[in-house]
Formats: C-alpha cells, sequence, structure tokens
C-alpha cells in the first residue's frame, strides 16, 4: 500500500486539490469525523488531521462519515489495484454479501479465496489497511447513504439493500455513527431524479462516480468486442439483461459519473449489482496514476497522450484481470494491452497473492 505524505495531503486538503479526491480521507481527531479532500468545511489545523489511504481505514479507526462532503460519493479509486488478485476477488465477494448475515464469517470468506484467515486479513490491511470487516461495515453504512440520498426507496429496502440484517440493526449503526436515524439523512434536493415505486418494474436510479478521464464511446467498443450476449449497447446505451430484470447504463457528461438504471427482483442484489457495474466499466481505474506510470514508456507514451481515458472492462462474472507480461507495465499492463490492440492475458489465480 502506498504510504501516504502528511505533509502533502494537507496541502490537498488546504487547496481543496480535486485531483486527490478518493485517493486518501482526512480524519479530523477534534470532531471524530473524516472527509474527502474537497470538503467544503472549514480546513482543520495540520495537528489534528491524519490520513487514511479508504474509507474503511478511517472508519475502523473510529472515525464517522462527514455528512457534507458525502465520502460515499467520492471517486472509488483503487490505487492498490493489479497488486494482489485476492483482494480484488474477496472485495467483489463482500460486495455480492458474503460477510452478511448471521452465518458469514471472515474464515469462510477466506476459504472461498483458498488463503487462510490470517493471510486474508494480512493482505486486506496491506492493501486497504483495515480489516475484512472494516471493509464490509463501510460497504454498508456507505451505499445505504447513497440511496437515502439518490433514491425514494422506503427505509426498510434500503437496510436490506445495503446488506443490513434487519431494520433494527440498520437504524442502530446509524444512530451510532451520526448520533441520527437515517430518516433524517435523506436529502430532497435529488427528489426529481428519484423514482417512486416498485424496484422491480421502475428502477433505482444510481450514480456511479469516476475520476477521469473516461473515453465512454471507446469503453463501450471493448464491451462489444467481448461478445457477452446477455449484453447490448444501442446508441450510447449500455443494457444488460438479469435473470430477473436488468440494468441499462449511460454517460453523465459534465458530472464525472455514469447513470444506471436498474430493475430488479431481488433488492438485496442491489449492492451487488452496483459493485459490478463498477467493475465492468473499470470506474474504479485511477488513470492519472496509469498513464503517468505507461507514459514513462517512449512505445506507449504517445498513445496514451492520445487516448488517455482507454479503460479495461472486466468481465461481469469474473475478476478484474492481471497481466503479468511486460514487467515495466506492471502494474498496469492490462492498459498497455489495450492501447496496443493486444489480447489481455491475466495472471493465473494460483500465481496472484
Amino acid at each position: 500500500m502506498e504510504t501516504l505524505d502528511p505533509t502533502a495531503c494537507y496541502r490537498a486538503v488546504e487547496t481543496r486539490d480535486a485531483r486527490f479526491d478518493g485517493r486518501f480521507f482526512t480524519a479530523v481527531l477534534t470532531t471524530g469525523i473524516y472527509c474527502r479532500p474537497i470538503c467544503p468545511a472549514r480546513t482543520p489545523k495540520a495537528e489534528n488531521c491524519c490520513f487514511y489511504p479508504t474509507a474503511a481505514a478511517a472508519q475502523e479507526a473510529g472515525f464517522r462519515p462527514c455528512l457534507r462532503c458525502r465520502p460515499e460519493a467520492a471517486p472509488d479509486l483503487a490505487v492498490w489495484r493489479g497488486t494482489s488478485n485476492t483482494v480484488s476477488r474477496g472485495l467483489a465477494l463482500i460486495a455480492e454479501g458474503a460477510l452478511d448475515g448471521e452465518e458469514a464469517s471472515v474464515d469462510a470468506l477466506a476459504g472461498r479465496l483458498g488463503v487462510g484467515e490470517r493471510q486474508l486479513r494480512r493482505l486486506f490491511k496491506q492493501h486497504l489497511g483495515a480489516s475484512p470487516i472494516a471493509v464490509a461495515q463501510t460497504r454498508r453504512v456507505l451505499f445505504a447513504k447513497q440511496l437515502l440520498h439518490e433514491t425514494a426507496l422506503p427505509m426498510a429496502e434500503v437496510a436490506l439493500a445495503s446488506g443490513f440484517g434487519s431494520i433494527r440493526r440498520f437504524n442502530e449503526t446509524f444512530q451510532s455513527l451520526y448520533g441520527r436515524p437515517p430518516r433524517d439523512l435523506r436529502r430532497q434536493a435529488l427528489a426529481s431524479d428519484r423514482v417512486e415505486g416498485s424496484v422491480a418494474q421502475d428502477g433505482v436510479i444510481l450514480r456511479l462516480a469516476y475520476r477521469p478521464p473516461l473515453d465512454w464511446p471507446d469503453l463501450l467498443n471493448a464491451i462489444v468486442a467481448q461478445g457477452d450476449a446477455a449484453e447490448q449497447v444501442l446508441d450510447g446505451v449500455w443494457r444488460r439483461q438479469l435473470s430477473d430484470g436488468d440494468v441499462t447504463v449511460t454517460a453523465l457528461p459534465g458530472w464525472d459519473a455514469l447513470k444506471a438504471v436498474i430493475r430488479t427482483g431481488d433488492i438485496k442484489s442491489l449492492s451487488g449489482i452496483a459493485a459490478r457495474l463498477r467493475r465492468r466499466f473499470d470506474l474504479s481505474a485511477d488513470m492519472a496514476t496509469i498513464n503517468a506510470h505507461l507514459s514513462q514508456d517512449p512505445i506507449l507514451a504517445t498513445l496514451v497522450a492520445d487516448r488517455p481515458g482507454r479503460r479495461v472492462p472486466a468481465p461481469w462474472d469474473g475478476p478484474v484481470q492481471i497481466y503479468e507480461g511486460e514487467r515495466r507495465w506492471h502494474p498496469w499492463g492490462a492498459y498497455a494491452c489495450r492501447h496496443l490492440d493486444l489480447p489481455v492475458i491475466p495472471l493465473s489465480l494460483e500465481k496472484a497473492s
């Protein structure tokens, strides 16, 4: 995991530098709150700040999310991605609910990943700065917060969609974190974009944030080339048929986000679908870091400059691919392959750590 430079982080907070949004979170010792670097609140004193690589790490350290800058809306930049296939697969399983419910356990998750529980905890701490349990808890809270802000779902459905076992536990968690029940956090600002009615028939609208650049036409072309029979691309709109519904995704120019409309008969699957969409459209990629790395190769520099928003769509049901070919491209070889129009050869799961 990249070591954070406190001086550089505080400089980004002072200037509210959007380039660092999603790269780290600032925890304020005097308030017990963690924020995005672009938070509009008054800048805290440097001696009162500490910095964490992920929201889960900040939350595990005892800080609660800021209500003003909304950490759940930050780009989910996986700076570590490409270095641990086990963590990538673990996060995918957590998003599908592997640590939700009374019977779930880190030991069972580790077994599904083919590693020991201690090894899995070590990898999560190394790459994310937080334990698997903390990552799952933070995912539930932040996804619930997004649903409260962006949808008109009833509280019981928000709780189920976010992975909480009951409305009581949902209320208790929010009361503990924010000092108020979840209904008090629901805003009316996005009311015009909310969908009333059945999730299965009318759909839930979500904004999926990313850090630009993102070349939407190129991304759709790459998805079409993969030939997934359940998907269709027409006039800039991506659609996928689900077993009990469908999902459509379009670009939102000017928002640095995609707009997803999800229709499903299983409200509990909503979080997993949103996570799959982020992987499918490679929305967690930190393109500034990737492009800077690849541009050191003279063969790639011109190609990267010409198409800086070129991303690598992951299979709907499969893990993110890790390329082990040219070591000078590691860990961003899959992006190099896209620029060079080469087939992406994934690192075998047996060799991934």
